[in-house]
């Protein structure tokens, strides 16, 4: 068979392969993948200037805004990120663009032919294969985003990144990565090298400490949000502030106000990472260029948006922690406030068995009219409707249960007939039902 014949299904087949070679017992180390890799030839050590990006939230959002303002000053950029929303192409981005599954399909079976049957996570296999892929065509940089902590993550097999940067540090994945901050951090300070700058997003207290506490022992220089830079958002403009470094900028195109600070951090990045000129106007271009999605994207087409009235707004967040949610709520609290309508907040919420869904709604309670619970399609690891209903009803929310989105949809507009002002429905909770979202809503 040619090499690109049936490439997608041919993908579906190795992935799945690979998915039933993952090892029975938990090995938090990085040896399967440094054997394989050797294997393979070290296609890690054959790529362009690497920036290594760990945190809990805001990763995907500082690599969407580095990667807009690279290509914006003219650089081929590669990009790892997970998890995906629709197709599996899209957590590598070969020189600017999803990866085609021709391409896909030799790395994903170079990987699998050097691996054999040895036992090894699908992370660091698809990680592998990631590199193979980078390794093989040009480009000026790499994008490198952690799959979940930092010190044992696949992707930190990077020897000397060029630079690195941690995204804000909050509660999430605890049974892996530590039960408190503190720790926490110290997993996501995996990613500092020695003398390798970093550049620090918005930090709580017992997370900045540490970081900085890891990077002293490293001798990395930091670059902190707060004491190194400042970013601001005003109604019409971004304003970026270092020592001796000013920029007024437009706003990001990515909606909400804690996208301020990734587009802050994003830009402490290019400012600290050398061998490379991104001036002004490539930064502006990339804050109003850049696009991600399931964060706070509002669908405008698709059978969904259809179902709506006129005036009505359908939102869609992959929001998955108590963390994300305050920081969506926030802004959720500043549409209303400059809602003269009034208009009623609906929620369409799914969630991970392992994920706080009280922690979530508690921060989302203040903004809402009440909520939805429905199921994650085809996944049995998810919080049942009715214990979402019942965890709304506990915080003072009207809520129920639904046996899809689209049957949540018809209940909220069934009970918001005029008088009442159009609803805005924000659909959340689990970045894998935002997939189906987007994926079903086409």
């Amino acid at each position: 068979m040619p090499p690109g014949a049936n490439a997608p299904a041919r993908t579906d087949a190795v992935l799945a392969r690979l998915t039933s070679l993952h090892p029975k017992l938990i090995d938090l180390s990085l040896d399967r993948l440094c054997l394989l890799l050797q294997r393979l030839g070290h296609p890690e050590r054959r790529l362009p200037p690497v920036i290594h990006v760990a945190g809990t939230n805001g990763k995907g959002s500082l690599v969407a805004y580095m990667r807009a303002m690279l290509e914006a000053a003219g650089y081929r950029v590669h990009v790892y990120t997970s998890p995906h929303l629709v197709r599996f192409n899209e957590r590598i981005r070969l020189a600017g663009r999803i990866i085609e599954d021709a391409p896909l399909v030799e790395a994903l079976e170079t990987v699998e032919r050097y691996n054999g049957s040895d036992p090894i996570t699908f992370f660091e296999a698809t990680t592998a294969a990631a590199f193979v892929a980078f390794a093989g065509e040009p480009a000026d940089a790499v994008l490198l985003e952690t799959g979940m902590g930092g010190r044992f993550d696949a992707t930190n097999v990077i020897e000397r990144p060029a630079l690195t940067a941690i995204t804000p540090v909050a509660l999430d994945h605890m049974e892996f990565l530590g039960h408190d901050l503190t720790a926490i951090a110290g997993e996501k300070a995996g990613i500092l090298k020695p003398g390798v700058p970093a550049v620090l997003g918005p930090q709580m207290p017992e997370a900045a400490a540490r970081l900085a506490a890891e990077a002293a022992k490293l001798s990395a220089p930091l670059f902190r949000h707060g004491e190194d830079w400042q970013v601001a958002g005003t109604a019409d403009h971004l304003a970026w502030r270092a020592d001796g470094d000013e920029l007024d900028l437009p706003l990001p195109a990515l909606a909400g106000t804690h996208q301020i600070a990734n587009a802050g951090t994003a830009i402490a990045c290019m400012r600290k990472l050398a061998g490379f000129r991104v001036d002004r106007d490539a930064l502006a271009a990339g804050l109003t260029r850049v696009e991600w999605p399931a964060r706070l994207q509002r669908l405008t087409h698709g059978p969904l948006p259809q179902m709506l009235p006129p005036g009505a707004e359908l939102w869609l967040d992959g929001m998955h922690n108590p963390h994300c949610a305050m920081a969506v709520a926030r802004t959720l609290a500043d549409w209303r406030a400059a809602d003269s309508t009034r208009r009623p907040l609906w929620l369409v919420i799914a969630a991970k068995a392992n994920k706080d869904l009280g922690g979530i709604l508690a921060a989302l309670a203040t903004v809402t009219d009440g909520l939805y619970g429905v199921a994650i399609p085809e996944d049995d690891n998810c919080f049942a409707p009715a214990d979402i209903a019942a965890i709304g009803m506990r915080l003072g929310l009207p809520s129920a249960a639904a046996a899809s989105v689209e049957a949540a949809l018809a209940a909220i507009l069934a009970a918001n007939e005029p008088p009442r002002p159009p609803p805005r429905i924000l659909i959340c909770g689990s970045l894998y039902l935002a997939g189906t979202v987007l994926a079903e809503n086409g």
